[in-house]
């Protein structure tokens, strides 16, 4: 759906809730019943001048199409830039809060099928994850990692520190294709290989308690590429959540102090994960799993060397800027795939207001 004739339901659905605010205003109300509808009395009425707004740039922008067939484009492009600053707007004040909102994030990137060349590939997505993160100016911090002695990594885990990071990395989870000739290939013949990420967000002890008779905890001497020690003192920690049999293993921290706090973090953030999963499984049953099972066909996006671009299947969209985006310009897929999403959400929160009016 065009973005206008988004921007025209939310007009329309915007106007009639708040014309039964104003009825609901004019009723018998408790002090606190009337500083809730006022509140959102002052919210639904900047949405409805808001799109009331854009609605106009739209016809102004046509107009200007009629009248003067050439030589209009920076007025155009000028109103296109007032409806944007606009929409983002409109985004902000009718999408509601996420899990996302306000929390850092854990990255999490596995080899899946593929063998050494997966591993590689979860590699080279550290590598553009990290370039990502440089370029947006956010921290990160990797926490774990479990390295091939080829320089490949079976699991990794990094914590990136950031604001408004997970609303922009939540749409990078999944599972990822690569197709190309591995270096280990002497035949030429384009291997697939895939790996999956994961992103989740960073938990308080409020949001997710954890009973610690759940727990079992296990220490042991840290090691680097190749399986060899690298501290003499069992500094590293294996926490095993026995309920969910999710285990979380921790390495990078000194102390094991340290690391048992770091490993606690992901393992909350991992359950909370899967808390919002089960409850959203409960309101739709079409809803899948950030991972799936690594497995080839569920792939979200593609890396395809021979053919220099990266196709993102959700959105069917590709870029021909390969090298680019294992550099970390990502902003193309991410403003994309921000975009269907909030329309699409907008569009739902609509609908669902207008069957609530009927």
């Amino acid at each position: 759906m065009e973005n206008i004739e988004i921007v025209k339901q939310i007009n329309e659905w915007s106007t009639k809730t708040l014309k039964n605010l104003e009825e609901k205003l004019s009723s018998q109300l408790s002090p606190e019943e009337i500083k809730e509808y006022s509140e959102k009395y002052s919210k639904m009425k900047e949405i409805v001048e808001l799109s009331k707004k854009y609605i106009e740039f739209e016809e102004e922008k046509e107009l200007w199409k009629e009248e003067m067939p050439e030589g209009y484009d920076l007025e155009i492009a000028k109103l296109d830039k007032d409806q944007e600053k606009i929409m983002q707007e409109l985004i902000t004040l009718v999408l509601p809060k996420n899990e996302y909102t306000g929390k850092n994030v854990f990255l999490e990137i596995r080899a899946g099928t593929g063998g050494d060349e997966a591993a590689l590939f979860a590699a080279d997505l550290l590598r553009m994850y990290l370039r990502y993160v440089e370029k947006k100016g956010f921290k990160a911090e990797i926490i774990d990692e479990n390295q091939t002695d080829l320089g490949g990594y079976k699991e990794v885990i990094v914590k990136i520190k950031g604001k408004n990071v997970g609303n922009l990395l939540k749409y990078e989870s999944g599972v990822h294709r690569v197709q190309r000739v591995p270096s280990t290939e002497s035949g030429g013949r384009i291997h697939t290989s895939t790996a999956t990420v994961a992103v989740l967000p960073e938990v308080s002890n409020v949001e997710i308690e954890i009973n610690p008779t759940d727990l079992r905890i296990d220490t042991y001497r840290a090691s680097g590429a190749g399986g060899q020690y690298v501290n003499k003192t069992e500094s590293a920690v294996r926490i095993t959540h026995i309920p969910t049999g999710i285990v979380v293993t921790c390495q990078s921290e000194r102390s094991q102090l340290q690391n048992k706090e770091q490993a606690m973090n992901i393992l909350r953030a991992r359950l909370y994960k899967l808390k919002l999963e089960e409850q959203s499984r409960k309101i739709s049953s079409n809803r899948k799993s950030q991972i799936g099972s690594g497995e080839r066909s569920e792939k979200i996006r593609t890396y395809n060397f021979p053919q220099n671009r990266v196709t993102d299947h959700r959105i069917n969209y590709t870029s021909y800027n390969l090298q680019g985006v294992l550099d970390g310009d990502l902003d193309d897929f991410i403003t994309r795939l921000m975009r269907v999403d909030m329309l699409e959400q907008i569009e739902n929160i609509i609908k669902g207001g207008n069957q609530n009016e009927n």
